[in-house]
């Protein structure tokens, strides 16, 4: 365990509501490093390695994966969590963990999923993300999933309708409630879209989808292009948007630092429990900074996620999807032992298992089972 000292509204284990199947302690480990631990170690973590970002993995070595993508945003906020004094050891497992519940092929997946499961409750990755750590995850001898702290399972689910909440227990009151989640996990929140705001940049322009003269249309970008072009004049390309890059990064977390920090100041909490009963989110941007990191969301979105190039494979994404899931409801016996299994019952059992199944997929081991069975 390190030697931080925490603020008194950050996340103490000692305060916690604990794990849903009650462990001795370990003498030198806390209890949410051991949640971290145990992420980094599953196989949902793994497999985030061949999980679309924004391009498919065989489009290029180089580009962000769901993986590398957890990393990074995990690296984010430990910073923000150091400087404002929070657990980062929780912040980084909820980071970590975010994901694990993706499908194959981003977005589109998601999208694709969430349409096959219409008539059965809906299709939404932040609540498969809790349920792989909550049972589909095996591992433990004497429990389902990976028995994780109740601060973690809170941060891992981000949003979650009314009707979700009521048979989740626990970790789904706040969302009946009103309720804000802890510091650390609207920190994991925030450090995510700062991660693919900015890395998909990155990645965009590596993709040739995203020129210099489009990206200087974003404030955020521009002010950063000036500076460093001032101050390296010959700069190539590659370093030149790495230099930018890491400087918006820094503009925005730190922006997120002095902001938040200020937002704890007027409201005076004394426990987690005030940052919870708080009406907002007391991590936020300043309304300069929010509004210049919006935009480029709705830049990213219409120039590089709407690309022809990438709905291309988008379109692919969700024909492939479609086909494996009817084929699994009309043939369950093609998914592995486990989840054939699963799916014995009536209709709804059987449509939750094989969208469990499609869930879990890596993007290659999608393609070959369509390349087999379709």
């Amino acid at each position: 365990m390190n030697g931080q000292v925490l603020a008194p509204y950050a996340a103490f284990p000692e305060n916690s509501a604990g794990r849903q199947y009650p462990e001795p302690a370990t003498p030198y480990r806390s209890e949410y490093q051991r949640d971290r631990d145990r992420i980094i170690h599953s196989t949902g973590f793994r497999r985030l390695v061949y999980k679309t970002q924004v391009f498919v993995n065989h489009e290029g070595d180089l580009y962000r994966t769901r993986l590398t993508h957890s990393i990074e945003v995990a690296q984010i906020a430990r910073t923000v969590a150091g400087a404002l004094n929070l657990n980062e050891s929780l912040v980084e497992a909820i980071s970590l963990a975010h994901d694990l519940g993706h499908t194959p092929f981003g977005h589109a997946g998601q999208d694709t999923l969430n349409a096959c499961m219409r008539d059965f409750g809906g299709f939404e990755h932040n609540l498969q993300s809790l349920k792989v750590v909550d049972e589909l995850e095996a591992k433990y001898a004497d429990y389902p999933g990976l028995n994780l702290m109740f601060e973690t399972r809170e941060g891992i689910l981000k949003h979650c309708s009314a009707r979700n909440a009521r048979s989740l227990g626990d970790v789904g009151l706040r969302f009946i409630e009103r309720k804000q989640p802890g510091l650390e996990a609207q920190i994991a929140n925030v450090a995510d879209s700062i991660a693919y705001n900015n890395h998909d940049v990155d990645d965009g322009f590596r993709a040739g989808l995203l020129s210099l003269s489009d990206l200087r249309s974003q404030t955020l970008f521009n002010d950063q292009y000036e500076i460093v072009r001032e101050r390296y004049p010959d700069l190539e390309d590659r370093r030149l948007i790495y230099e930018i890059i890491r400087r918006m990064i820094n503009r925005v977390v730190t922006d997120l630092i002095v902001t938040t920090q200020k937002n704890i100041e007027v409201a005076s909490p004394d426990s987690i429990d005030d940052i919870r009963n708080m009406q907002q989110p007391l991590v936020a941007f300043s309304d300069e900074i929010f509004a210049e990191h919006t935009a480029l969301k709705r830049f990213l979105n219409a120039s590089l996620y709407q690309h022809e190039q990438v709905q291309s494979m988008t379109g692919k994404a969700q024909r492939m999807l479609e086909d494996l899931f009817d084929r699994y409801m009309s043939e369950p016996g093609e998914m592995s032992d486990e989840f054939s299994a699963r799916a014995s019952g009536d209709e709804s059992t059987k449509a939750r298992a094989v969208a469990d199944y499609i869930a879990g997929m890596t993007d290659r081991f999608a393609i070959a089972e369509h390349e087999r069975l379709v």
